[in-house]
Formats: structure tokens, sequence, C-alpha cells
């Protein structure tokens, strides 16, 4: 942990590679860790989370890169398997089921209810992350999911830029969810028109950007965790419109990140 008391990890869903070439690529990038994905396509997938995610993680730690956390499925193989493996967090979102948004809140708190007893058995947080579109999409909305919980069980994942594609200042948004706040997830994104102006109606989708250049503000983001103390593992998640110049562009906003976190640099 750095002297600002801040790790950098990265989400290495853009890299469907083997332990071994993932941590010299993580470690040449200059993260401290990752996140990974247990998923389908995967090294670690979620039938074979308990028999294959320590050995991931013992090879990566090869390379000096730890694992602070997973993207995958909240059962209790993955929940055991983190646990064995010295993982803290399991990152998941929140979709909203056909019953509409009140119903998902009323069926995810039953699930979270359910998980408690396992999460305290095994250590391990469920972190819950919001997410633009058919999610719960915002701070507000977060804090409202999961205040009534633990932090220990159930923390927020904070993600700037689905907070500012839904034009929540980032000073309020972290502000609501301070008291769960258990990591940070860094990207940048604007919206951008689909359609010409001839069009009956305007389309609009996301443009995953740099994080000097969408509507996020990391200056202010990074003030306002500052501000109240933060310490902890901020996540690039290495989303970018523009694939095929990830590793460029993640490696630019690891040291735009850094500097902003610094003492010295940033505002």
């Amino acid at each position: 942990m750095s002297s600002s008391g801040i790790v950098f990890s990265v989400f290495t869903k853009p890299w469907k590679i083997q332990a071994s070439e993932l941590g010299a690529l993580v470690s040449s990038l200059g993260f401290d860790g990752i996140e990974l994905p247990v998923r389908p396509g995967y090294e670690v997938e979620p039938a074979n989370v308990g028999r294959d995610l320590l050995p991931v993680t013992r090879k990566l730690r090869e390379f000096g890169v730890r694992i602070f956390s997973v993207a995958g499925p909240a059962d209790e193989p993955t929940i055991a398997a983190c646990a064995e493996a010295g993982i803290p967090v399991i990152r998941i979102m929140a979709p909203i089921g056909s019953g509409g948004y009140l119903a998902t809140e009323v069926e995810l708190q039953r699930q979270f209810d359910a998980f408690v007893p396992l999460l305290d058995k095994y250590s391990v947080t469920l972190g819950v992350q919001n997410h633009n579109g058919n999610f719960v999409c915002n701070a507000s909305g977060l804090r409202r999911l999961i205040e009534k919980y633990d932090p220990r069980h159930v923390c927020a994942v904070w993600d700037a830029a689905h907070t500012a594609l839904n034009g929540e200042a980032p000073e309020l948004a972290i502000d609501l969810v301070w008291s769960h706040l258990g990591m940070v997830n860094l990207k940048n994104a604007f919206w951008q028109r689909t359609n010409g102006p001839e069009a009956e109606v305007a389309q609009w989708r996301p443009y995953w950007t740099t994080g000097r250049h969408g509507l996020a503000s990391w200056p202010r983001v990074v003030a306002e965790l500052k501000r109240h103390g933060y310490q902890g593992v901020v996540c690039l998640t290495a989303e970018y419109t523009d694939e095929a110049e990830v590793k460029r562009l993640v490696a630019e906003d690891l040291a735009f990140a850094r500097s902003l976190f610094s003492e010295t640099g940033g505002f």
C-alpha cells in the first residue's frame, strides 16, 4: 500500500490469458493487483472456482500481483474459494428484474439476507456496484439497497463513470455511500449521439474514454475521497470503446490516477 493508503487494481476482463502471462502484463503496467473475472471463458470459471482460484492466486503472487476482488457469482463455492485464497471481495451488480425497481430491491435484499451467514463464516464481503442502464445505477439507489447491512458483509463498490452518466455529482455520491464504501472504480465516459440531427428522436450511447476526457471529473472524485480519508482499493476497469488501445490507455490512466492521489499532484 502506498503512503496515501491507496492500492491500484485493474479489472482484467480485456485479457483472456493464463495467470503467468497475466501476472507479467499487470506487473509491467504498474498495478498493485487485479480484479479477476470468474466467468466462462477465463482461466477460472465458476464451475471450477474451488479447484482453480487458489493456484491462479499463487501464480500471480510470483509476479507481485494480488487479487483484491473477483467479479463472479455470489454463491457458497465462490465465497469459500475466495476465503481460501485470501480474496476479500466478490463484486456483483444489481440488475432490475421484470417486476420493476421496487420489487427488485425486495428480492435482492432477500438474497443478501441469505448470504450474510456465509459471508460472516468465511470473512468475505459482497461488493455491490452501481451500473448505468437497467441496474441500480447511482449512489442513492445503492445506499438504499445496502444500508441495512454491516459493511463487513455487504459493501458499496462505487463507480465514478456510471455515477457521472446518471448526472450525480461525485461529492454527493461519495457522501451517500461513504458508510459502506469498500472499493472505488475509476473509469470514464461521455454520451455520444449515434444518429444525426435529421432523425425524429436522438439516440445516445456511452463512449468509454480516458480519465481526463469523460463526464466524471477524476480530480473532483479524488479530492472528495481524500477529504473523507479514503484508504483502500481503487480499481481501474480498463474499459474503453477503442479496445485496440487498452494497454496504452490504462497505463496513461494509472499515471493520471497516481498523480491525483499523490500529495502534490492533480489540484
